[in-house]
C-alpha cells in the first residue's frame, strides 16, 4: 500500500500541482511512507454567527430597508424556531420554475455541467478564522434550496489585498423540496479543509419550492488548529491547465515497429468519421472535459480547439477557478463567440481590466449576448471596452453589479442594437437611463428593479412610451416614485407589453383608475405583479378577467379589497393562468383558497402564513 501511495505522490510531483511547494510535497510523502502522524493540538471548538453579509446575488427586499433582505442573515436568529413568512428573514428574489418560463428569460447556455445547480448565492464573513467542523443554516420557511456550501482562504476583514484566493466546497447536493414548509436546522456533513476560514458562501436553487425560501442565521463551528493531518492533494486538471502549444501534446497515433523505428498508425475509427460528426460528439462535453481531451493527442487537440465549439461559453460554473490566465488560454478558441456568460466571476482580484479587455477585444466582435451578473471587477473602463468591441451586442445583464459607479452606465447607450438589458440592483441614475432609452430603441426587455437612484420614474415611463414601442417586458420592482401618470403614458405607448412588474411600488393608487386602464390597454399581458399594493380592488381584477385572457402569472399579495368572487371570475376567464399569489389578502382565507384550488387544479394559488 505504501508503494502505491508513493507512486501517486511521485506522479503528483511531476505535475504542475498548486496545492503546495515541492518541498511541502516531499515532506508529506515522507510522512506517509514512514507512517508518521501530525500531533493534533488540543483545541476548543468555536461557535460563531455571521458578522457581516459581504455579497449576494439578489434579495426580495429593498436596498433602503431591512425587511426581507439578505442583511438579515448577519447576527443571531431573529425568527427561528418559529416558522412562516417574516420580514426579519433573508429572502431571495425568485422561487419555482415559472420564473424561467417567462419570455424575458434567455435560453440556457449549452455545456452547463449537470451538477451545477446554483441560481443565487450569499457570502458571509465571520469574526474568527477557523478550521470548519460544522455549518448550521437556520431555515424558517420552505427549506431545501441550499445546494452548495463553500469556504474561502481569504480573510475578508484583512487590510491586505487578496492573493492566491482558494475556494473549497464543504458540501454540495441537488435541489430538494422538504415535505413541510416548517422551520428546520440544516447541518450537512462537511468536508475537512486544509486552511482556516472566516468566509462562507451559500449557493441556492429554489426551483423546486412552492414559495420563497427564508433563512434566519448561519452558524460556523470550527477549531483554531488543524484537526487532522492533510494528505497531499492530487493534481486536478482544470481550464487553467490548457495550453495552445502543440509541443506539449503527445500524438498517440504512433507506435514502434519491429525494426525499432517509429511508425505512424491510423487513428482507428476516428479517421473514418466525418469532421462534422466528431464535432457533434464533442459538443456534448463540458468545458473542463473538452480541455482535458485536447491534451490527449494532436487529432483531438485540433477538434477541441475548433472555434465552432465555442460559439457559446458559460464560465459561471467555474467562477471559483477563473482567472486572467484562463481567459488567455481560451482566447484563441473564441473568435466566433456569440454568447458569453461571465456571471459571478472575477471577484477578489481574479480578473483584471487588462485580462478582461484583452479577451473582449479578441473575441467580442460577434458577441450578441453577454451575462455579467455580480461581476464586481467591472468598472467604467470595462463598460467602455464592451461598447467599443461588441457592436452587435443584443443582450446585456449587469444584475447586482452594485459597485459600478453611476457614470459607467452612460457607455451602454452606444450599444444601439440592444434588445435585452438587465440593470437590477445597480446604481444607474436618471441621466444615464434616459440616454440609453434615447439611442437603444430596439429594446424588448428591460429590468430596472431596485434601481433606487432614478429620481423620476414617470419621466422614464414617458421616454419608454415614446422610444421603445416594441417593449415586451418591463421590471420596475420597488421603484419608489412611479405614479398613475407614468403608468398611463407607458401602457398607451408600449402596447406590446407581455410582462409588467409593479411590485412594491407604493405611489400607485387604484382609485386613479390606472390599473383598469392598464388592463384595457395590454391585451397581450401574461405576467402582472402588483405585489404589496393595498389598493388593488375587485374592479381591477374584473378588468383583467375581461381584457387579458392570456394572463399566466398574477401577484396581488397584500391587497385588502379583493374577494373570492372576483378571483373566481378571473380564473374562469384566464385558462392559461398558472400562478396566483394572494398571500396576506385579508378577504381571502385558506378555505377560499382550497375551494378555488379544487375548482382550478392547474393553478398554483399561493397563500403564505406566519405563526
Amino acid at each position: 500500500m505504501l508503494t502505491i501511495l508513493s507512486m501517486f505522490y511521485y506522479i503528483c510531483l511531476r505535475r504542475r500541482s498548486r496545492s503546495g511547494t515541492r518541498g511541502e510535497a516531499l515532506t508529506s510523502r515522507r510522512a506517509v511512507e514512514s507512517g508518521q502522524r501530525a500531533v493534533v493540538p488540543v483545541s476548543v471548538e468555536l461557535e460563531q454567527y455571521a458578522k457581516e453579509v459581504l455579497d449576494f446575488s439578489s434579495h426580495y427586499g429593498s436596498e433602503n430597508s431591512m425587511s426581507y433582505t439578505m442583511w438579515n442573515l448577519a447576527g443571531v436568529p431573529n425568527v427561528y424556531p418559529s416558522s412562516g413568512d417574516f420580514t426579519q428573514a433573508a429572502v431571495f428574489r425568485t422561487y419555482g420554475k415559472w420564473w424561467q418560463q417567462c419570455a424575458s428569460t434567455p435560453p440556457p447556455f449549452r455545456r452547463t455541467p449537470k451538477d451545477f445547480h446554483s441560481r443565487d448565492y450569499i457570502e458571509l464573513g465571520f469574526e474568527e478564522p477557523v478550521y470548519p467542523t460544522a455549518v448550521e443554516v437556520l431555515e424558517t420557511y420552505y427549506p431545501g434550496a441550499i445546494v452548495q456550501i463553500l469556504a474561502c482562504s481569504h480573510n475578508p476583514f484583512s487590510q491586505n489585498p487578496p492573493t492566491d484566493v482558494r475556494w473549497e466546497v464543504l458540501w454540495s447536493g441537488e435541489p430538494t423540496k422538504a415535505l413541510t414548509p416548517q422551520a428546520r436546522q440544516f447541518s450537512p456533513s462537511i468536508k475537512l479543509i486544509s486552511f482556516p476560514t472566516n468566509l462562507l458562501r451559500l449557493e441556492v436553487n429554489s426551483s423546486l419550492l412552492d414559495y420563497y425560501t427564508e433563512l434566519d442565521a448561519v452558524i460556523l463551528h470550527g477549531v483554531k488548529y488543524r484537526p487532522l493531518p492533510a494528505l497531499y492533494k492530487l493534481h486536478v486538471i482544470d481550464i487553467n491547465d490548457v495550453s495552445d502549444g502543440e509541443e506539449e501534446l503527445s500524438d498517440l497515433a504512433f507506435r514502434q515497429g519491429s525494426d525499432g523505428k517509429i511508425q505512424r498508425t491510423e487513428n482507428g475509427y476516428f479517421d473514418k468519421l466525418p469532421y462534422e460528426l466528431i464535432q457533434l460528439i464533442l459538443s456534448h462535453l463540458t468545458l473542463p472535459d473538452l480541455c482535458r481531451l485536447a491534451q490527449s493527442c494532436k487529432l483531438l487537440y485540433q477538434h477541441c480547439c475548433d472555434p465552432l465549439q465555442y460559439t457559446q461559453l458559460s464560465l459561471q460554473p467555474y467562477w471559483a477557478r477563473l482567472s486572467d490566465a484562463s481567459l488567455g488560454h481560451l482566447q484563441s478558441r473564441c473568435t466566433l463567440l456569440q454568447r458569453l456568460n461571465l456571471s459571478w466571476t472575477g471577484n477578489r482580484g481574479a480578473l483584471s481590466l487588462t485580462g478582461f479587455s484583452s479577451f473582449m477585444k479578441a473575441c467580442g466582435h460577434n458577441l450578441v449576448s453577454l451575462e455579467l451578473s455580480c461581476c464586481h471587477f467591472l468598472n467604467e473602463a470595462c463598460l467602455d471596452v464592451i461598447s467599443q468591441t461588441c457592436p452587435e451586442l443584443q443582450e446585456l445583464n449587469l444584475s447586482s453589479c452594485d459597485r459600478l459607479h453611476p457614470p459607467a452606465f452612460t457607455h451602454i447607450s452606444k450599444l444601439t442594437s440592444l434588445r435585452r438589458l438587465v440593470l437590477y440592483r445597480t446604481k444607474i441614475e436618471q441621466t444615464a437611463i434616459l440616454s440609453i432609452l434615447t439611442f437603444c430603441i430596439q429594446l424588448r426587455h428591460l429590468n430596472l428593479g431596485s434601481c433606487c437612484r432614478i429620481d423620476d420614474y414617470d419621466v422614464v415611463a414617458s421616454m419608454l412610451a415614446a422610444r421603445c414601442r416594441s417593449l415586451c417586458s418591463l421590471d420596475l420592482w420597488r421603484c419608489r416614485n412611479l405614479t398613475d401618470r407614468g403608468i398611463t403614458e407607458l401602457v398607451s405607448g408600449c402596447r406590446m407589453l407581455e410582462e409588467l412588474d409593479l411590485g412594491w411600488c407604493p405611489t400607485l393608487q387604484s382609485s386613479t383608475g390606472c390599473f383598469q386602464h392598464l388592463a384595457r390597454s395590454l391585451p397581450r399581458l401574461r405576467k402582472l405583479f402588483l405585489t404589496a399594493n393595498r389598493t388593488v380592488c375587485d374592479s381591477d381584477i374584473e378588468e383583467l378577467a375581461a381584457n387579458c385572457p392570456s394572463l399566466q402569472h398574477l401577484d396581488i399579495l397584500g391587497t385588502r379589497l379583493v374577494n373570492a368572487v372576483s378571483l373566481k371570475k378571473l380564473l374562469q376567464s384566464c385558462p392559461s393562468l398558472l400562478l396566483l399569489d394572494v398571500s396576506f389578502c385579508s378577504q381571502i382565507d385558506m378555505r377560499a383558497v382550497q375551494e378555488l384550488g379544487s375548482l382550478f387544479p392547474n393553478v398554483a394559488i399561493k397563500k403564505s402564513f406566519t405563526q
